[in-house]
């Protein structure tokens, strides 16, 4: 069966194919009642857009690239971050109508590759998430002029609009909740120094003890439960006063409870907790772990939001949208 075509539809509808054409990729300047009488006639013939041909009057291709810069082995991982931002932004993207592109950048090859990919024009914006400090691609689509959004404060200096959480903010009330807790010899766990967040929430820890005159206690990890309770292990041997521990993320938090009940020191009879994010298992940890709650959906969804309005106004760059954190208090602290 032949495709029905513009001009069939411009024939049913007893306009011109140029009025079509302007209804059927979205323009305004077509009164409601023409625009009425074209749309019954694209549903009466069953007439499908030639995505193709939009794309070249249309300079869009509606699709989005949502580039995620780790390893496949980390984001097919048990962290649910990954998981849950890129789920959300889909949702978000996909009720705007628009396609998702996941492209995967945790080696140079990758990097180049989506590089290319971009320069290319088969996409309309860029969403980076987990952007490390020596990552190329801000920079690059930056310079390529493609409107993008960052999941986090960019590491790198450039002019690249970005959604955060309070990070610094949230570790403050972390650390806060602790020392109202009486608790005095307080280490953290912090995350990848090369991430923002990681730096971040290093930060919100120290600003609590240099209040409080107390000094920091560190050891770091990369956001991995394994990391969190190799890092335990590091404090307890350098401190073994120590009684509370402020945890850059929930999976460090949980690696490191784990080496805690190893270590047989009780949480949080012995050792205070406390984690960030508030992911699921946050809830069923042995005790259930204090957190500090991340907006994560809520940020993919904001992210989205801002990208679509730069598509909208044709432009690239726009204020950062920085979203509160809440200290959720469970029995770990």
């Amino acid at each position: 069966m032949k495709r029905p075509t513009l001009e069939a539809v411009a024939a049913r509808a007893g306009v011109s194919r140029a009025t079509v054409s302007r209804v059927v990729n979205g323009q305004s300047t077509v009164g409601p009642e023409i625009r009425d009488v074209v749309l019954r006639a694209v549903r009466e013939l069953g007439y499908v857009p030639n995505s193709a041909a939009r794309s070249l009057v249309t300079q869009r291709t509606d699709s989005i690239a949502l580039v995620v810069s780790e390893p496949t082995t980390r984001v097919f991982s048990d962290d649910p971050m990954f998981s849950t931002v890129i789920r959300s932004a889909s949702v978000e993207l996909e009720a705007a109508d628009k396609q998702v592109v996941l492209m995967l950048s945790g080696s140079a090859q990758s990097h180049a590759r989506v590089e290319r990919y971009i320069a290319s024009g088969h996409v309309d914006g860029v969403m980076l998430i987990s952007m490390h400090g020596a990552d190329p691609l801000p920079a690059a689509i930056t310079r390529m002029g493609v409107p993008a959004v960052s999941y986090g404060r960019p590491a790198v200096p450039v002019a690249l609009p970005y959604v955060d959480n309070d990070n610094v903010g949230g570790a403050e009330k972390a650390v806060k909740h602790l020392l109202e807790r009486g608790r005095r010899r307080i280490a953290t766990i912090a995350g990848p120094q090369d991430m923002i967040g990681g730096q971040d929430r290093l930060t919100g820890y120290r600003n609590a003890l240099r209040d409080s005159d107390r000094r920091s206690i560190v050891a770091v990890g990369d956001f991995t439960r394994e990391s969190g309770a190799i890092a335990m292990r590091q404090l307890l041997e350098d401190d073994p006063q120590l009684d509370a521990v402020f945890i850059a993320n929930d999976l460090m938090a949980i690696g490191a409870m784990q080496a805690l009940r190893q270590a047989g020191r009780s949480v949080p009879g012995d050792v205070a907790i406390v984690g960030f994010d508030d992911i699921e298992a946050a809830r069923y940890t042995d005790p259930p772990l204090t957190t500090v709650r991340h907006p994560i959906i809520e940020q993919a969804a904001a992210m989205v939001k801002l990208l679509l309005s730069l598509l909208e106004r044709g432009e690239t760059a726009a204020d950062p949208v920085i979203l509160e954190t809440e200290l959720v208090v469970r029995e770990s602290a």
